[in-house]
């Protein structure tokens, strides 16, 4: 956001990072996570694009080490899709030695074997973070829970805490996960559901001078307004700071719910958008559904004959996808 913006509305930092907006249902999901994790168990976390993950995971990994009484590792690795069990159980070797690894053990026995030396020697629960893992392959997951077995049968605890899109959770519910799904801790990032009003006006208070209230910004219709339109912290930050932007230009303030509705995309509430928030995108569709990527794209654009159109979408309801 310009300079002259946020002068023009009295904003002393910009609208994104300024902080951690809790709400009870967070509260509660980050005690009942602690409890979990310090059984050793393979946790699955899922919330839609802009929930919230990775700033409810650094809260909790940052309390957890304060805690002293788990010990925290993380996957570093940005490509999700190329990441596999070596590269997991590489973050692993990497947190745990006391000494720097120059290199982890290629061999899977020895590289084991290895491993479990090193969760000996903590003394304590171990906890692995891995976001982005909806893009991680079946046989990784299935990779995984073996591993956090192995070490419960060597008398140690490890858990695996997988963060992703709803589309995660779909799939571990899926019969051809049935050996991980079935053995794993689901829990489900709500986010600010049903306090989108209140973080409107919290985000505005934050970043605003202490003269200024969130009502000299936005009419409180507009923050009304807002708040049924939009659903996560993301779509609240860029849609604010969209409308501050083409609001500065005319000189408006405060912002109207008029105005407001001129600058929510077109197209904002289609089917597509949707479905990629939850993690699908049309390859992965057509994957699940078996059919060709340009028959879903059809469908999502309204182009299929409707005894088709009906078809695709009982299959998709069918499968867990949202609509």
């Amino acid at each position: 956001m310009f300079s002259e913006v946020m002068e023009f509305f009295g904003l002393e930092r910009e609208l994104d990072h300024l902080g951690f907006f809790e709400t009870a249902s967070q509260k509660h999901l980050e005690k009942e996570l602690k409890i979990t994790i310090a059984q050793g168990r393979l946790i699955a976390i899922s919330g839609i694009v802009g929930s919230g993950k990775t700033t409810f995971l650094q809260r909790l990994m940052a309390d957890l080490a304060k805690s002293k009484q788990i010990i925290v590792s993380r996957s570093l690795a940005v490509e999700s899709s190329k990441v596999s069990l070596l590269t997991l159980m590489s973050a692993l070797f990497y947190d745990l030695s006391p000494d720097k690894v120059e290199k982890v053990p290629s061999m899977s026995e020895k590289r084991e074997r290895h491993l479990l030396e090193l969760m000996k020697k903590c003394r304590s629960p171990v906890a692995l973070f891995v976001d982005d893992a909806h893009g991680l392959h079946n046989q990784t997951l299935v990779s995984l829970k073996r591993l956090v077995e192995l070490v419960r049968n060597n008398g140690d605890k490890l858990s695996v805490i997988l963060a992703g899109h709803p589309k995660l959770k779909n799939d571990l519910k899926r019969p051809t996960l049935e050996e991980i799904g079935g053995r794993t801790h689901i829990f489900a990032l709500e986010g600010i559901r049903g306090h989108q009003e209140e973080y409107i006006q919290w985000i505005l208070r934050m970043a605003a001078s202490d003269k200024v209230q969130p009502t000299d910004i936005l009419e409180s219709s507009t923050i009304s307004f807002l708040g049924k339109r939009l659903s996560t912290p993301l779509q609240i930050e860029q849609y604010l700071t969209l409308a501050m932007n083409e609001a500065y230009q005319v000189g408006q303030k405060p912002i109207t719910t008029e105005f407001m509705e001129t600058v929510l995309a077109i197209g904002f509430d289609d089917l597509e958008p949707n479905l990629i928030r939850h993690g699908y995108n049309t390859q992965s569709i057509a994957r699940l559904l078996n059919v060709r990527p340009a028959e879903v794209r059809s469908f999502l654009h309204g182009q299929l004959p409707p005894e088709k159109t009906q078809d695709l979408r009982d299959l998709i309801l069918k499968i867990g996808i949202p609509l």
